[in-house]
């Protein structure tokens, strides 16, 4: 007798149903770093096509990284060091400091990089004129995006170098000038008051690291794809005899 052959779903629903949400989360991170990836590139090209301009112009029209040039003088009273900032391996800070513009309110000025003592307890020195001086800089928005552990740190009676683990602007408005900028200006490289590395970037991620994120989700997906696939289907051999037993017809068994 012919043998009939049927098939069975070896996943059951609830297995099914968990690796249909992993493939749904894998394709959503995918389509996300996608739109990471264009967003990066956006502001690449904004920042690499930055319009020179004065700084009043460039605030009143919000051109984000505008090239912009001012004169005026630094406060020598106080500088804030960012935390956490490395270069070639080594922990250290951004130094702002607040630049008092001829025209406009003043401005906090990121000068660069300086080295960090291993027990923070030794604060870097930060040399500081107090001539009048131009320079020459980047418009930017102050990068307080991240995560925040506790309240921002206190800044009452800021005197010399305070340490900060991330930039709060409001608690600083509401210590040290309410007319201060919203903005900072990243010092230019050529410029001799500033310190270490001042090859400004708009973004630490590249769009590439991002499409190389969304080509590893999008694999993800298919790689679950094909698993389901494969454990889906096996196919089940039955007939008139139990396997193991003689399949021969009986009408022809040697006698």
């Amino acid at each position: 007798m012919k043998r009939a052959d049927s098939t069975t779903l070896r996943p059951g629903i609830g297995l099914s149903f968990i690796l249909l949400l992993l493939m749904a989360a894998c394709l959503w991170l995918g389509f996300w770093q996608l739109d990471r990836m264009s967003e990066k590139q956006t502001l690449i090209d904004t920042f690499e096509q930055g319009a020179s301009m004065s700084l009043t112009e460039a605030i009143s029209t919000e051109v984000l990284f505008a090239r912009v040039s001012i004169t005026g003088s630094y406060s020598t009273k106080w500088h804030l060091l960012l935390d956490n900032r490395i270069l070639n391996g080594q922990v250290g800070v951004h130094v702002l400091s607040m630049f008092y513009p001829v025209q406009g309110d003043p401005i906090l000025i990121n000068r660069g990089w300086l080295p960090l003592a291993a027990d923070r307890r030794s604060l870097p020195d930060v040399p500081t004129t107090d001539d009048r001086v131009s320079l020459s800089g980047i418009l930017s928005r102050p990068v307080e995006a991240g995560v925040r552990l506790g309240e921002p740190d206190a800044l009452e009676n800021l005197k010399g170098a305070k340490l900060i683990t991330y930039l709060d602007m409001p608690s600083i408005k509401d210590v040290v000038d309410d007319d201060l900028s919203s903005w900072i200006i990243l010092l230019g490289s050529s410029e001799a008051t500033g310190f270490q590395d001042r090859n400004w970037q708009p973004t630490v991620m590249l769009p590439a690291q991002h499409r190389a994120y969304a080509v590893q989700w999008f694999a993800l997906a298919l790689a679950m794809i094909i698993m389901w696939l494969v454990m889906s289907r096996k196919r089940v051999t039955t007939g008139d005899h139990p396997p193991g037993s003689d399949s021969t017809n009986p009408g022809q068994q040697k006698k």
